[in-house]
């Protein structure tokens, strides 16, 4: 009789998948991850809070807001200023644009009285540690994201605020997927089921999100590499959706750069 195939772990092909059918694919991605990487994460939250007061007393309290944009950024010059132009051009004006520089220097960006731009010590390279920094320095009744390689149509906010409006906490939009040279790859645009979120192919990107302030909402400050499975984004949607009612847009108001050079995700090639 042929002994049942083990992993390096030794959990058997069977149990694997009665793990999967119980809890889901990226829950059991989400334990092994926590179970190898968690222990970063006390001196990591130490770190947050310690460039959190540092930098709080050197841009002082920010008057509150409708809505927060929080822009992490790490050595993109060039993809930076159209990002944050695209995010001070929304229709939406009520708004904060916090961008978090992680330990790489910034370039020149746009004089504009609601744009903030602050530097981490160092680099940390860890993405949610970075959105944290620019949460925890804001004060706004709703908080958007967008990275420093993606862009927004115009109505971004007002599509999503006005969804928001109609009793949503969590709101997402469409995506349109370009390549490097401009051209469209795809629109990534599924209504949100948080039984398929466990075990499909992630669809709702931090770019497309906004949704209501609260204590918990702040990002997983596991250290993640472009290997690490899931990524911060899912993770974040992921608790949100467990108390919260989750919204999808189908307007595609966010333009996502399918980025090779990315620090975080690896694209395959069509």
């Amino acid at each position: 009789m042929t002994a049942p195939t083990k992993d390096r772990n030794g959990v058997s092909a069977a149990a694997r998948r009665a793990l999967r059918d119980a809890f889901g694919l990226w829950p059991m991605h989400e334990a092994k991850t926590r179970l190898r990487l968690g222990h970063r994460v006390p001196e990591l939250r130490r770190f947050e809070d310690a460039e959190v007061a540092r930098l709080r007393a050197a841009v002082g309290e920010r008057p509150e807001t409708l809505v927060t944009t929080v822009m992490p950024t790490y050595q993109r010059p060039e993809l930076l200023p159209p990002a944050v132009e695209s995010a001070l051009a929304q229709t939406v004006t009520d708004q904060l644009v916090i961008v978090v520089d992680d330990g790489g220097g910034l370039p020149a960006l746009p004089s504009d009285p609601r744009l903030v731009a602050v530097s981490l010590s160092r680099n940390s390279a860890v993405l949610g540690l970075v959105r944290n920094v620019g949460i925890r320095l804001t004060r706004s009744r709703f908080i958007a994201f967008l990275d420093d390689d993606n862009t927004w149509r115009p109505d971004h906010l007002a599509h999503t605020l006005a969804a928001l409006g109609r009793g949503a906490d969590v709101v997402y939009a469409a995506v349109e997927r370009r390549r490097a040279d401009g051209t469209v790859l795809d629109v990534l645009s599924e209504p949100f089921d948080r039984k398929t979120f466990v075990d499909d192919s992630p669809y709702v990107d931090a770019n497309s999100i906004v949704l209501r302030r609260g204590p918990d909402v702040l990002f997983s400050r596991i250290p993640r590499v472009k290997a690490t499975l899931p990524k911060e984004d899912w993770e974040f949607v992921h608790r949100m959706a467990k108390r919260r009612v989750v919204a999808h847009v189908p307007e595609p108001t966010v333009r996502y750069l399918v980025n090779e050079a990315s620090y975080y995700t690896e694209w395959q090639s069509d």
